[in-house]
């Protein structure tokens, strides 16, 4: 409107300065007042670290490797390592310099170490060299559990745990494989050095001087790594010969870690250790642990039974401890002498045949969508000829009785079987050999005995209603327990060699484990 004054913005009361912010600088030094005891807040795993090394941890058996009561530099304390190794631990900390930088940036640390900074060859040196005394610290926290009440003692679930070791499965191979992977290396060497040499002719008729650019020098550095790797092996098989297996045959060694073993897992083939645990339903605490060198787990039954016993027997229970209880464990540990074990300790077993799926009728659809490749022929499909002691296959063919007897539990088999050029010309072949590899078709027929062997008996077992409900209770047992200590404790491979070492390593591992389940249930 003509004639109206103007308003200013002043006047409106809107703001036309700068913002202004809260000055800050990096460079500057603050000074915080922390309490280390205040850091170790109860109910928190940490507390329960220090508390029980403190109180319950019998640390004086680290004594006997220290004499420097009159001369020498102070040594740190055995409980301040142990404190800053279990939490590392339990943080998924393993390598000893990820372990040494913490102590110096992390408050939890600083408080569990007092503020001191062991280095990392202190640390590392201490975890090596604890081959007797981390059982006894075992039993120790496993007391603890006891007293806490954590244990049932009535219902146990066994399994392991393969963990990828410290050393490649490329160097992995049996002795005469190793030999020819040496030879293969000098021969590669052998013709680097002639390329070496005629490049060096060359550049010195081109006036370079020879050696003088960057791929003479990578070839130099390769000729000497392959030269190292091949006086590794051949350091390797002047001291040490073949390795045997269980069932007699050399098996694969490994040059950087001969005590480890090739491993099948879901994730395909490692070069590892079997973590194995016996864990109580209660509450899931492990009551042994122990890591092998072998991959299957049929073995592994009675080591750790004994070694259950005798922690059991350390911290006050009788030998008849597991008289009474349940076991369960799964197909892997299913075998004869397994089930004896079990017998002769008094336990109730429920460890599966490989085929009791296929006889559970609730898995009764489970292969409905797969191929279909026809019923292989049973031994009700062949002929029995009684007077030349020979049957008759639905071809035609003759399988002679070989005076081979096979004993399974308490029945003896006697193996019939066929030529393999018969097997080979056969149009049925495809329903009764679908392996190319094989002689000739073989069966397997019982001849004497009869009594049911104990794989028999516990088939029978499994198959009622009651030996599927108890088994199915295995996996939420143990199977919580390995989650824990690969997932949410960060355990993917052992950082040491040899299985004394890595048994340390994983029974440290079994030690948080149970030192979470003190944490959990109230310890204070």
């Amino acid at each position: 409107m003509l004639g109206c004054p103007l308003i200013t913005s002043s006047q409106l009361g809107w703001a036309t300065a700068m913002a202004r912010y809260k000055h800050y600088d990096y460079s500057q030094s603050v000074l915080i007042p922390v309490s280390l005891e205040q850091q170790l807040m109860p109910g928190t795993l940490e507390f329960a670290i220090h508390s029980l090394v403190e109180t319950r941890m019998d640390t004086s058996i680290f004594e006997d490797r220290y004499s420097n009561d009159e001369t020498g530099r102070l040594a740190y304390d055995p409980k301040i390592l142990l404190k800053i190794i279990l939490f590392a631990y339990s943080r998924g900390l393993v390598s000893s310099r990820k372990i040494e930088r913490a102590c110096r940036e992390n408050v939890v640390f600083m408080a569990l170490s007092c503020g001191q900074q062991p280095d990392h060859s202190t640390i590392a040196a201490f975890v090596s060299s604890m081959k007797d005394e981390i059982i006894v610290l075992f039993r120790d926290v496993l007391l603890v559990c006891e007293e806490m009440g954590l244990l049932g003692g009535t219902l146990f679930a066994l399994d392991g745990c393969k963990v990828s070791s410290n050393a490649s499965k490329d160097w992995s191979g049996t002795i005469s494989e190793l030999r020819r992977k040496k030879d293969k290396i000098e021969e590669k060497v052998k013709w680097l050095v002639r390329e070496q040499v005629e490049a060096d002719r060359r550049d010195e008729e081109d006036g370079k001087g020879g050696g003088g650019s960057s791929g003479l020098s990578k070839r130099r550095e390769q000729i000497e790594r392959l030269r190292k790797a091949a006086e590794r092996i051949g350091k390797f098989l002047e001291e040490n010969g073949p390795k045997i297996g269980r069932q007699g045959r050399e098996i694969k060694s490994n040059v950087t870690d001969n005590e480890s073993a090739k491993m099948k897992t879901s994730h395909g083939v490692i070069q590892g250790y079997n973590g194995q645990a016996l864990v109580d339903s209660k509450h899931q605490v492990i009551i042994h642990g122990e890591a092998f060198g072998v991959g299957p787990d049929h073995d592994l039954l009675g080591p750790m039974i004994e070694g259950a016993k005798e922690n059991m027997r350390a911290i006050g229970r009788g030998e008849d401890y597991f008289e009474g209880k349940v076991l369960l464990a799964d197909t892997n540990y299913h075998c004869e002498e397994n089930l004896r074990k079990c017998r002769e300790e008094g336990l109730e077993a429920y460890i599966p045949d490989t085929g009791f799926r296929k006889r559970d009728p609730r898995f009764a659809a489970q292969g409905q969508y797969k191929g279909k490749r026809g019923k292989k022929f049973e031994l009700k499909d062949f002929v029995y000829d009684e007077v030349s002691d020979e049957y008759i296959c639905p071809g035609g063919k003759r399988l002679k009785g070989e005076w081979v007897e096979r004993k399974a539990g308490r029945v003896i088999y006697r193996r019939y079987r066929a030529k393999k050029e018969d097997c080979d010309r056969c149009r049925l072949r495809g329903k009764c050999v679908r392996r190319t590899n094989i002689k000739g078709r073989n069966l397997m027929v019982p001849v004497g005995g009869g009594c049911s062997s104990l794989t028999e008996v516990m088939a029978e077992k499994i198959d009622t209603q009651e030996g599927r409900r108890m088994y199915e209770q295995r996996m939420g047992i143990v199977e919580p327990v390995f989650a824990n200590i690969r997932v949410q404790k960060g355990l993917d491979r052992f950082t040491l060699r040899g299985k004394i070492k890595v048994n340390i390593q994983w029974l440290l591992y079994c030690i948080v484990h149970n030192m979470g389940k003190i944490a959990s249930y109230g310890f204070t």
